[in-house]
Parts: structure tokens; C-alpha cells; sequence
């Protein structure tokens, strides 16, 4: 896979038991946060879903700006677009209602030095956007951070692990699924949150991360010395059919990979695919940010793209030049500075 075209495709092709469950959609569907990392694709695959599915509810994708490319890759799909500022009141409140929403806004990258931001980003925001769409099923991203770091002998963190957040990203974080709850409790709101850690495809995430480094020879960083990961097309299957899933109070569920695996070994497997010998640095630490999602196997089986497929489609990715997002993901930091 080195086309861009080809990765757009992957990332938004529904599988079968989505179209299943876009088929039993009330009505529209709303993405908040369209604009980031996830939702472009994950707009895309609901809008493919409710195709496949003889469905003519609206895919609707909110965003305060979103780059010419995206969105008229969005409108060529299908998705209607809609552009608001979502702490603006007024433009919140002119939004169209929909009686099913994706929330995906938030804030990780520059907490550090704007931690208020964060804040109202995360855990202000959350709450008029459920005031808003209080008639709405609601499906809201949070984070595996909100978990403590956790034994790599554990197995990771499961949905009744008490939280244990490191900084105050995943304090804000959270902050969101509390408020959350509590207009999901208050106003009877069906939601579903999904914590994930961490979705990878060939533009960013922890897989691209480690081979780039590889590739340039430069040390890897064993301080967070393990990891999961899960395709970012899975995470955004499990998305979708999560609406099936909401309830009051709200349903958590952990979306990450079945694997607790080595940043070592990913290092030193991108070194064969690679041909170059990794190098290190640090060691590894006996605690990481670790998920258990064996709750979401079971709900909604196995990750379809395995680990080994990833690491061969990153490694081909890397040698091709292939474009990414300009990101690092400081999966390695554990004070939780971000």
C-alpha cells in the first residue's frame, strides 16, 4: 500500500456487521470534530455504510475549518459539512439536531503552556454539546490515559480499572467522561465512551513513529517499553457500532489492540524490514500505559488488520516516502506533559 487513494479506501471501508448496524439508525448522523485525525475517514465509512445499507440519512461532519483537500474529499463522499466554532453558543445552538452524534473534539498536543484551553476544550465543552443534543445517542471518544499506568505483567487496564489520570491532559480527559456521565444520568441520554489506545495507520501513530526513527538511525526511546495498537479502520468499525451500544449511565469500553507487544521488538522487526540495525536508548520501565480490551474482542471481534500486517504496511510506507501528518505521538512520556 503506497497510494494515499488506497489508505483513504482502507480507512473508510465498512465491513458488513457496520452496514448491519448503520441500518437500524433512527436518523442522521453527526460528526463533531470531523476535521482531526479520525473523522474524515470515519465520516466516510458511515457515509459508505448507510449507502451499502439503502439508508438516506444524512452524514453530517462539524468542523470550525477543515483544509480544502478534506473537505472536498468529505463532499465527494457524501458528507454534508457544517462549519461552527462549538464553544461559540450561538453556533452550537444553530447546528442541526441529530439523533445520532460521534463527538470527537478535544485537545492533547499543547496542554503544556495552555492547560486552560485544555480544559474547556475537554471538559467545558463536553457539557453543553450534551445539553445541546440531550435527545441525541451520543458516542464520545476519550483516551486510555485516564487509566493509571499499569504493570506490563497485567494485562493492561480494564473498563472497571479505577482511574488513575497522569497530568492534566488525561485529568481534562477525565474531566470529559464525568461530564458526560452526568448529563447522561441527569437527562436520561444514551451515550457510549471509547477509550482508545492508541490507532495507528501509515501517516501517524506509534508504529510510524518507531520505524521512522529506525529508518534515520536514530536511538529508540524504551522508557514506555511497551504498547498496544490497533488499526485506526478498526477503531472507526467499532465507532459506528457503537451506537448500538449507548446507554444511561454511560457503556465504556477500551478499543486497543489484543496485544501487549515490545517497543523493543517493533524496533527491532522494523530493523529486518528495514535493513537497519536499531539502536536504543533507556530502558524499559516495569509500568506503561497499558489497555485491556478483551470486552471489545468480545463485543466486536478481533482487530481485522493484525499487528504483522501493520508492520509490514509501516515499513512500506516509511521506504516509499510516504506522507504523514507531521506529528509525533509522545507515546514515551509518562508524566504526562503534552
Amino acid at each position: 500500500m503506497q497510494l494515499l487513494s488506497d489508505l483513504y479506501d482502507m480507512l473508510s471501508t465498512p465491513t458488513a456487521e457496520v452496514v448491519e448496524s448503520v441500518s437500524r439508525l433512527d436518523g442522521d448522523l453527526m460528526l463533531l470534530g470531523v476535521g482531526g485525525k479520525l473523522g474524515p475517514e470515519l465520516a466516510l465509512m458511515a457515509r459508505r455504510a448507510l449507502d451499502e445499507a439503502g439508508s438516506s440519512h444524512r452524514v453530517i461532519g462539524v468542523a470550525r475549518s477543515l483544509d480544502e483537500a478534506t473537505a472536498a474529499r468529505l463532499r465527494n463522499g457524501g458528507v454534508e459539512l457544517a462549519k461552527a466554532d462549538l464553544l461559540d453558543t450561538d453556533q452550537l445552538a444553530g447546528l442541526p439536531s441529530a439523533p445520532n452524534v460521534i463527538y470527537l473534539a478535544g485537545r492533547k498536543f499543547g496542554t503544556s503552556g495552555g492547560e486552560h484551553q485544555t480544559w474547556v476544550l475537554n471538559s467545558h465543552l463536553p457539557g453543553r454539546v450534551a445539553e445541546r443534543f440531550r435527545s441525541s445517542r451520543i458516542v464520545a471518544f476519550s483516551t486510555g490515559n485516564v487509566y493509571p499506568l499499569m504493570p506490563v505483567t497485567s494485562g493492561g487496564a480494564h473498563e472497571a480499572t479505577g482511574p488513575g489520570p497522569v497530568g492534566e491532559y488525561a485529568q481534562s480527559c477525565l474531566g470529559r467522561e464525568r461530564v458526560f456521565e452526568h448529563y447522561s444520568r441527569v437527562n436520561g441520554t444514551p451515550v457510549a465512551i471509547a477509550r482508545l489506545n492508541y490507532a495507528v495507520e501509515m501517516r501517524y501513530g506509534v508504529l510510524l513513529e518507531v520505524a521512522r526513527t529506525v529508518a534515520q538511525g536514530d536511538p529508540v526511546d524504551l522508557r514506555m517499553g511497551t504498547v498496544n495498537v490497533i488499526w485506526q479502520g478498526d477503531v472507526n468499525a467499532s465507532t459506528l457500532r457503537l451506537l448500538d451500544h449507548c446507554e444511561s449511565p454511560p457503556f465504556i469500553l477500551n478499543l486497543a489492540g489484543p496485544e501487549t507487544v515490545s517497543v523493543r521488538w517493533i524496533a527491532e522487526r522494523f530493523g529486518e524490514l528495514l535493513g537497519v540495525p536499531p539502536t536504543f536508548a533507556g530502558t524499559e520501565e516495569p509500568t506503561a500505559l497499558l489497555s485491556n480490551a478483551s470486552k471489545s474482542h468480545q463485543l466486536f471481534g478481533y482487530p481485522q488488520v493484525t499487528l504483522g500486517t501493520l508492520l509490514e504496511w509501516t515499513a512500506e510506507w516509511v521506504r516509499a516516502g510516504g506522507a504523514t501528518h507531521g506529528k509525533g505521538t509522545h507515546f514515551q512520556e509518562r508524566e504526562g506533559r503534552f
